[in-house]
């Protein structure tokens, strides 16, 4: 009974539970939710719906774990994504072939560039000024949709080119591009924080920046390292839905992602306070975001409640997810095995 109480006090438990109760909601709403055909050599069904949808945010909430892992957040990560859209498709409309990858390829690099500048200042005003990441980010959480209206002029940018839509809509090997793209980017931050000492350094800083420093952690170097991650990831995030898209629309790209980034790592069991991070948990808890975007619209639930059904799951998964609950079952187990003693010493 002992392995059954610490399988319920892992943190991913719940998280997997909700995941699979919504899953079947949406088995008994539509019954071949579960099915995946393959046309013209793709794949295409409601679960790889949900990869594709899914993987934007997930590419976001891979740097968000990181940022956070380091007792800050990233605030900008929405606009940043509107600002990637804005400056490739400006750049693509303003060349006279379109639909040359070439032209594609220096877009997508140029909203890059433009990417880790955001990153690297995020980084100055964290780690140099020491402003509250939550300031220093919501400042250009602000000002970057500003900044994406002035590159848009206001205007929704139309953009008629096939190998910028394939960045949105395209197949790999049968998959979705942005499924394919989103599991590349989590193998690689996987392996270069698991597999290397850089993912101890950032949860050293997390639980301890002045010991860390006084260890000889450099941390405003990996303060900066992350803040320019997290931005480049979300422009990697608002490339894929801009193309998807095939329009720059300064207002509405990456609308409240930084607010399903924030919750999918939270739900992946990170804690807010630094330190300790799971990438799979931040994993589950992307799948279980799109999952529960995906079963409002399955369920027929109306889509203006779609945020407060959100909250109300984030709630109960939190909930269980809390050291009270976590406490509370480790005193039901020492208290079951206090009987369990007391049965046996009677017994004999």
């Amino acid at each position: 009974m002992n392995w059954a109480v610490k399988v319920i006090s892992n943190r991913l438990f719940w998280p997997l539970v909700i995941l699979l109760v919504l899953i079947g909601l949406n088995v008994v709403a539509v019954p071949d939710f579960l099915s995946i055909t393959i046309h013209d050599g793709h794949l295409f069904g409601s679960l790889i719906d949900i990869l594709r949808n899914g993987a934007p945010t997930l590419i976001i909430a891979i740097g968000m774990t990181l940022v956070i892992s380091t007792r800050g957040i990233d605030l900008s990560v929405g606009s940043v994504c509107a600002i990637a859209g804005a400056v490739a498709c400006a750049i693509i409309l303003s060349s006279p072939t379109p639909g040359d990858p070439g032209v594609v390829t220096v877009a997508v690099l140029a909203a890059l560039g433009v990417g880790l500048a955001i990153g690297v200042f995020n980084g100055l005003l964290v780690a140099v000024t020491g402003i509250q990441p939550i300031i220093a980010t919501l400042i250009l959480m602000t000002m970057g949709r500003g900044i994406a209206m002035l590159i848009t002029e206001g205007q929704i940018l139309t953009v008629n080119s096939p190998p910028f839509k394939f960045l949105g809509s395209g197949f790999v090997l049968g998959l979705p591009i942005a499924t394919v793209i989103a599991a590349v980017l989590f193998v690689f931050a996987a392996v270069m924080t698991r597999r290397t000492a850089l993912g101890l350094l950032i949860e050293s800083v997390g639980v301890n920046p002045e010991a860390s420093r006084q260890a000889g952690v450099r941390a405003r170097g990996l303060l900066f390292t992350v803040y320019a991650f997290s931005a480049a990831l979300s422009v990697i995030a608002g490339i894929i839905m801009t193309a998807n898209q095939t329009a720059a629309d300064a207002n509405n790209t990456g609308l409240f992602i930084e607010l399903d980034a924030i919750l999918a790592v939270v739900i992946g069991g990170t804690s807010l306070a630094g330190g300790r991070y799971s990438l799979i948990g931040t994993l589950v808890g992307a799948l279980v975001i799109q999952t529960l975007v995906t079963t409002v619209y399955t369920v027929g639930i109306p889509p203006i409640a779609t945020m407060v059904f959100k909250a109300a799951v984030v709630t109960v998964v939190c909930l269980l997810q809390s050291p009270t609950t976590n406490q509370a079952l480790e005193r039901w187990r020492s208290r079951r095995n206090r009987v369990s003693a007391i049965s046996v010493e009677a017994a004999k």
